[in-house]
Order: structure tokens, then C-alpha cells, then sequence
């Protein structure tokens, strides 16, 4: 199903402040559907495509630091759902026992060849077999871990009637979020406070602008800002 019954979401998602964004949704079902349809066909071409860089990365990154090649990080996506989310892996084993579950610019925790996969976005690859399972998809709202979905506000749980997303116009104007939170005393205390509060603005303005023209200029947004 595309978009649930408004009884059936729920129950932090049915208010008043989710409701203008569910009766918005409704009215473009038909490209929703073509949407979670296109999301699985792309992403099944670009793992055939992408699978040399998969080979290569993932060796780069076992030669690099013991661990294992993929991180995997439970995140929510729409209605509420956890799932794992795939990436490669860029830190220390056992990063998250080790600091904040968000990563900063001068982050300790990230190994050397993290960096680089980091700096041209490779790590969100793997990303790919989440859109293929339906967990997520090209574009939509970030998935964030279960801790900071707890203090989402009533409209911020709006951003959960839709597929968690790869990119988004959040992602691209916070890309240097790590640079951001480098020089705060608590990171999590700053992302809650300050960083997702302002993502979550444009977000909003997201679920407004529904249309598979709409996903491709974001993508072409994020592959320059990636370049």
C-alpha cells in the first residue's frame, strides 16, 4: 500500500499537525506508486553497474582496519518502522561505543581511508539495498536513529508518512554538517536542538513538492554538490 488510512497510521502520527501533509499525499497517490516503482527498478541497474566499485571499496576498507566492510545502523523510516540501514563502513570497530551516534568534522573515530570514502559519498552506496528492500528510497527525509525520533515534535513526524530517503534538499544544504558540530561541547545535544529542527524546515517544504521531475533535480543537486 502506497500511503496508509488515515486510521491506520500511528498513534504519535494521527494530529492535527500531521494531518495538512497526509491529506497533501493522498492527492498524488498515482506518483507515489511510480515513484516506489522507479526506486527499485534504478536501484537494481545501478548495483549491476556499481558492483566493481562495491568489490573495490570494500577491499579498500578491509585492508584499511579490522572490522567488518558494511555498518549497519538502526534508523526509522515511514510509519515508524526501524530497519537496518546499510553503509560502508568508515569508522573504528565498534564506532558508536566509542562517542556520539552523529560524526563530526574532526571525528577520531573515522580511519583513513573513511575520510576519503566519506568526502565523495561513497559509503551511502550500499544505501542501494535499502531502496531495493522498499526501506528507503532516492529521495526523501534522512532516516534518523530511534534516539533522536524521540523528541520529534508533532509536525516533524509528518516526514515519516514517506519513505526514508538517500538525499534531500536537507541533506544538501546541511552536506558540511559534520563541520557544523565539530566545536560543540555535546554533538547530540546540538543536532537535537539546533541541526534537525532546521533540516526538518526543508523537509517540510519537501513533502510539498512531490514529482519524479522533482527527485531527479534533487539528484543532479546532490551529485554537483558531491563534485
Amino acid at each position: 500500500m502506497i500511503l496508509r488510512k488515515w486510521e491506520d497510521l500511528p498513534a504519535e502520527m494521527k494530529n492535527e499537525q500531521v494531518r495538512p501533509y497526509y491529506e497533501y499525499l493522498a492527492k498524488y497517490k498515482m506518483t507515489l506508486a511510480m515513484k516506489f516503482l522507479l526506486d527499485k527498478i534504478l536501484a537494481a541497474i545501478l548495483l549491476l553497474v556499481l558492483s566493481p566499485v562495491f568489490f573495490t571499496v570494500a577491499i579498500w576498507i578491509k585492508t584499511d582496519s579490522p572490522g567488518e566492510v558494511f555498518f549497519r545502523q538502526e534508523r526509522v523510516t515511514r510509519y515508524g518502522k526501524k530497519f537496518r540501514i546499510y553503509k560502508f563502513r568508515t569508522m573504528v570497530k565498534n564506532a558508536e561505543a566509542l562517542g556520539s551516534q552523529v560524526t563530526t568534522n574532526a571525528d577520531m573515530r573515522v580511519t583513513k581511508v573513511g575520510k576519503k570514502i566519506r568526502a565523495c559519498r561513497l559509503d551511502e552506496i550500499p544505501q542501494l539495498i535499502n531502496i531495493l528492500k522498499g526501506e528507503m528510497s532516492f529521495v526523501g527525509t534522512r532516516p534518523e536513529v530511534p534516539r533522536y525520533v524521540k523528541h520529534y515534535t508533532e509536525e516533524m513526524y509528518a516526514t515519516l508518512l514517506l519513505p526514508a530517503g538517500v538525499t534531500s534538499e536537507a541533506s544538501i544544504e546541511y552536506k558540511d554538517e559534520e563541520r557544523l558540530l565539530a566545536e560543540a561541547d555535546d554533538a547530540d545535544e546540538v543536532y537535537i536542538t539546533k541541526v534537525l529542527p532546521e533540516k526538518m524546515r526543508w523537509n517540510y517544504s519537501s513533502i510539498g513538492k512531490q514529482g519524479i521531475w522533482e527527485d531527479f533535480k534533487i539528484i543532479l543537486r546532490t551529485l554537483g554538490a558531491v563534485i
